[in-house]
């Protein structure tokens, strides 16, 4: 299986994020090497705490047996914070691939803690999108991230 084509999915998703508003996080999740699910970061077009990149592609990939679960591989561009780990866990998904973590350190520690394979590609495309945004949208960031705004 190559990482590479299932990552292009998933960017080609944070793409979608970015030019529909958004942040430009995305994912798939990949069954047997098909793609159940895909998702992007909405939190913004949807005005939703909770529909990151992960969130939204276990959305699309809609209910499914745990066996499947436990079977598949997420894709994500970025490393999952608190909230896309505890799907991961919860879901006992085994293999996350990870586009990049220099912006965004996630909770990969805990993934791997419960026996969860992390990889980390460090692609740069995926990093540059990233910084791209947050350039442009440092506010939409830490929001995203739960970071404290000036406003507070």
């Amino acid at each position: 299986m190559s990482h590479e084509i299932f990552m292009r999915a998933a960017i080609e998703e944070a793409k979608i994020g970015m030019q529909t508003g958004g942040l430009p996080i995305g994912s798939v999740i990949v069954h047997r090497n098909q793609i159940l699910g895909r998702g992007h970061n909405q939190r913004v077009q949807k005005g939703s705490p909770v529909l990151h990149g992960e969130m939204d592609a276990l959305e699309n990939a809609k209910r499914q047996p745990a066996i499947v679960y436990q079977e598949s591989v997420l894709y994500t561009t970025l490393s999952p914070c608190p909230m896309c780990s505890g799907a991961i866990l919860l879901y006992k998904i085994p293999v996350v691939v990870i586009g990049e973590n220099k912006t965004f350190m996630g909770e990969e520690n805990l993934l791997r803690s419960r026996g969860v394979q992390v990889i980390v590609l460090q692609d740069d495309e995926c990093y540059q999108l990233m910084q791209q945004f947050i350039a442009a949208n440092p506010t939409l960031w830490n929001e995203d991230i739960g970071v404290r705004g000036d406003h507070a």
